[in-house]
């Protein structure tokens, strides 16, 4: 493919509604996390309960137990939506309506009532997670999988500036009240881009509740759970070789995932001051990203998923090997906003790639339910293995540190080639296939 051609997916109409479903996905994580924090400690809340706080978050690691019903039940009231903008659209009113309750209460009188309110947020967040998931998924072929996640990302990222730097201007000169109930409008993006959005294709998408309601409520139930929980498993372990693409899952981003957890800790011990971590890592880190998400997005579409993966995962490796050159630099801010920047942009690019082939694996009648469990089975390294990189980091140093990281890479790599050997990935873009 041509770079033209890779080009232009970039001015399909289609990308406009990823950057307002992307911002309106990426907005409320920091109304649950920084942007909290710093109302709850403005508030004087005790240190332990603001930790406490953190545990509010835990649907989005497992919004997979849910999927099934947003993956095959239609909302009644909003039926003439279709089934993914309807939910798209019933989230967005939920979260809305949580971060007003949010805004509306005391954090230093009501703080259990705001945990709840949060709790609240996060679980329409995750809800609306799934569904615009799967509103990619099944609104672009695999070779246009790359773009849609890389504008998806722009959108996630515009909406956490949103809610993370402007919050805090905004928090400056207003109340924190007034400053949730200006987020809550974050809401709206998500609305209107719904409402313009057009459903995908829904005709060979199974749907639950389509079916005549027959026999007892159990048989009822027991019938949903095979069709909405079981199937989906069931559909996935009956491709080839589904243990290995589950194995390669989970390790092709161990290397960016465990460094992950030690990168800030990294960079102050090298001397920089917070407010230098902060102005590196948001201006030209969130660039960055973006940049790589964009370029991925190109690869995957001239070279095909096999390529890509390929691409971008070595890039992963030497990107983390250029810390060894900032733990031999120390404080050199020049050095931190190269490694920062090339990291970022590896970041960016393996993102889309990867989330390209996740997409490439979900089948149209489960999209939802197995690409939130695929997703949540990317993020274990980030909250079990990398678990262990404060451990590691203390006891071989900085530059081995991230020696070992960069080679991290290998296992996904390995098991990379083994499926492309089985045939079980695509090697070459859909659009020059005849």
């Amino acid at each position: 493919m041509r770079l033209f051609d890779a080009l232009k997916i970039y001015a399909d109409k289609r990308m406009l509604v990823m950057v307002g479903l992307g911002f309106s996905s990426g907005f409320p994580l920091m109304l649950v996390s920084g942007t909290l924090s710093l109302w709850l400690g403005s508030a004087e809340v005790a240190l332990a309960s603001i930790g406490i706080f953190s545990l509010v978050k835990m649907p989005y690691s497992f919004k997979w137990l849910w999927s099934p019903i947003i993956d095959h039940v239609r909302l009644p009231l909003l039926g003439k939506l279709g089934r993914r903008r309807g939910w798209a659209f019933f989230c967005q009113i939920v979260l809305m309506a949580a971060i007003v309750w949010m805004a509306l209460l005391d954090a230093k009188t009501q703080t259990f009532t705001l945990a709840m309110a949060a709790l609240l947020v996060v679980i329409a967040s995750a809800s609306q997670d799934i569904v615009v998931d799967a509103y990619r998924i099944e609104s672009f072929s695999t070779d246009e999988q790359g773009a849609a996640a890389a504008i998806f990302v722009l959108g996630y990222r515009l909406g956490i500036l949103f809610s993370g730097a402007l919050a805090l201007i905004l928090a400056s000169v207003l109340s924190w009240r007034e400053v949730y109930l200006i987020m809550a409008l974050g809401a709206v993006v998500g609305m209107v881009t719904t409402l313009l959005a057009h459903e995908p294709d829904c005709d060979k998408i199974l749907c639950i509740n389509t079916e005549p309601a027959r026999g007892t409520y159990v048989e009822r139930i027991k019938r949903f759970f095979v069709n909405a929980v079981v199937a989906p498993f069931v559909d996935f372990i009956k491709r080839p070789h589904w243990l290995i693409i589950l194995w390669f899952v989970f390790f092709y981003k161990m290397s960016d995932a465990y460094m992950g957890p030690m990168a800030n800790v990294f960079y102050y011990e090298m001397g920089f001051s917070l407010t230098e971590i902060a102005s590196v890592s948001k201006i030209f880190g969130m660039g960055a990203t973006i940049l790589g998400g964009i370029v991925g997005g190109i690869v995957v579409s001239r070279w095909g998923l096999y390529k890509s993966l390929w691409i971008c995962g070595i890039l992963q490796g030497l990107t983390t090997l250029v810390f060894v050159l900032q733990a031999w630099s120390g404080h050199n801010i020049f050095m931190l906003i190269s490694c920062i920047s090339l990291d970022n942009i590896s970041g960016g690019m393996s993102v889309a790639a990867f989330v390209a082939y996740l997409s490439s694996l979900c089948s149209v009648a489960y999209t939802a339910t197995q690409y939130a469990l695929l997703s949540s089975l990317m993020s274990l390294p980030r909250d079990l293995v990398a678990a262990t990189s404060g451990y590691m980091a203390e006891a071989v140093g900085w530059d081995w540190f991230f020696v070992l990281t960069s080679l991290m890479v290998v296992p996904g790599l390995a098991l990379l080639w083994i499926l492309n050997k089985k045939g079980v990935i695509q090697s070459t873009p859909l659009s020059d296939k005849s």
